[in-house]
């Protein structure tokens, strides 16, 4: 009991020393960016600190993961040049029995993760951009959304692009088609007035069953029962309740659905990584014999985990992978690695 805390002890103080590191690393641009600003632009110094620190419960959750590795590889390291872990072992020590104490505390770290991915990450990213445009003393491009479709019975709606001001009842519409029937109406412009559930089209091309596509110059005026509604957030904009209240009204496109049952599926796998990575890492730190060695597992540790982090989203977003399996791929691969570890230390 006495040699877990001691080596739990020095985990946790090389995992404080690796968060302030990480942080560091990850806030830099952010800082520079600020700071640019500021002689740029010269806001308040007020304005230019909300926005520096809207990003960092992002970079937060991000630190928390990488310095995982980071620890408990210079750990076991320095214990190893140090014949620490001969002893250990000589004394009737399992090795297997120095890893699964260190799970305990990063269980802790991935409760913390959850939570901050659930509120405070979302919010902050959601803000960053009109933090900036405050900045710039400028207002926020008006919501857009893309692709829009309304299928009721007999008819369907498409609009490329649908871009309205918050709080407008009349949106402006691009690359519109209508089709009612046997007849298709399209059109490169037009409005949607929400109060009159109409949508006007400009200039608008009609093709009719046995005859020629003929363009009725000015407005032509269909009916449109929709309604008109803010374009969704991205995903990674949208706190976990809003991300299933989204789900659960079944009123998203395929591709945007995909995006949030990704992004909800992710907010329970990625606090769930600093407990694997803590398995990972420790197996793997029982078989390095070097500083030097540890210091290139924890590069390899990162890049591996962040390629496969940073590929499966838009492989979800694709539909190429089921959303959910997609979100946890990244622990699935590192639990194998884990596995084999624990095979090789038997």
């Amino acid at each position: 009991m006495i040699l877990i805390r001691a080596v739990l002890g020095e985990v946790m103080r090389w995992y404080l020393t690796g968060v302030v590191l990480f942080m560091s690393l990850l806030m830099t641009n952010a800082l520079s960016t600020t700071v640019d600003k500021l002689l740029t632009y010269h806001p308040p110094f007020g304005k230019a600190l909300t926005a520096f620190l809207l990003i960092l419960p992002d970079s937060l959750n991000k630190t928390l993961v990488m310095a995982v590795p980071f620890a408990i590889l210079l750990t076991f390291s320095r214990m190893q040049s140090d014949n620490e872990l001969k002893a250990i072992f000589a004394s009737g020590v399992r090795p297997l029995s120095l890893v699964w104490p260190l799970t305990l505390p990063f269980a802790l770290v991935g409760v913390l993760a959850y939570f901050n991915a659930g509120t405070f990450v979302p919010a902050g990213l959601a803000n960053w951009d009109r933090a900036w445009f405050n900045i710039y003393d400028q207002a926020p491009p008006p919501p857009r959304q893309e692709k829009y479709t309304y299928a009721p019975p007999g008819a369907l709606y498409y609009a490329g692009r649908v871009v309205n001001n918050e709080g407008s009842q009349v949106a402006q519409l691009k690359g519109v088609m209508v089709q009612r029937g046997d007849e298709t109406i399209t059109a490169s412009f037009g409005t949607w007035d929400s109060q009159q559930k109409t949508w006007t089209l400009m200039d608008a091309w009609i093709i009719q069953p046995g005859k020629n596509p003929f363009q009725q110059l000015g407005k032509l005026v269909v009916p449109q029962n929709d309604t008109l509604r803010s374009p969704p957030l991205e995903a990674k904009q949208v706190s976990n309740a809003a991300l299933r209240a989204a789900l659960d009204n079944n009123t998203l496109g395929r591709k945007l659905r995909r995006d949030y049952t990704f992004q909800l599926a992710a907010r329970v796998a990625d606090p769930v990584t600093p407990v694997i990575f803590a398995l990972a890492a420790g197996l793997l730190g029982l078989l390095i014999r070097n500083r030097a060695a540890a210091f290139a597992a924890v590069l390899v540790f990162i890049v591996c985990f962040y390629v496969l982090w940073s590929t499966m989203p838009g492989l979800a977003g694709a539909g190429a992978i089921d959303p959910v399996l997609a979100a946890w791929v990244p622990n699935l691969a590192f639990l194998l690695l884990t596995g084999v570890l624990a095979w090789r230390l038997r």
